[in-house]
């Protein structure tokens, strides 16, 4: 397999309406367990919370170019950070792809740089999608057109 980078996201409770969001944008295969589910299946070897039960303890969404895993954070966690350091980057030339993509992201969310021709030749844009999770998307040099 050699060596991949793979993005993980925790959620505060909203894990599943995430992973649902995501797989309307990009499709893809999903594999999930709830905390409750993956109990069961280990024989009670993880005792869980009876709020956390319901809660996604890891999902990954498999799609054609990429992996995206998300889970809840149990209530035994400490809160979750409000403010994320981490940015997701999608980027590629297949520019009616990208652009789709984008158009989805962005529903519900906050544009912080529009999706446009960028000094170095790329289309080139940033975004807070509805979930909180920061996304910079780029459109390679020779695909990308402005948006009007």
């Amino acid at each position: 397999m050699g060596v991949k980078l793979t993005g993980y996201i925790n959620f505060d409770g909203n894990a599943q309406e995430a992973l649902d969001f995501y797989y309307s944008i990009f499709g893809g295969t999903i594999d999930s367990d709830t905390f409750g589910e993956f109990n069961e299946k280990s024989g009670g070897a993880m005792p869980v919370a009876e709020e956390d039960k319901n809660k996604i303890m890891h999902a990954t969404l498999t799609t054609e170019h990429f992996e995206l895993m998300i889970s809840d954070a149990p209530s035994t966690w400490p809160k979750m950070p409000e403010v994320s350091n981490i940015t997701l980057a999608l980027n590629g030339d297949n520019a009616e792809t990208i652009q789709g993509y984008w158009d989805k992201l962005v529903e519900g969310g906050n544009i912080t740089q529009p999706l446009e021709d960028a000094p170095w030749g790329d289309k080139f844009g940033s975004l807070t999608d509805k979930f909180g999770v920061n996304w910079m998307v780029d459109i390679s040099e020779g695909t990308a057109t402005a948006s009007t």
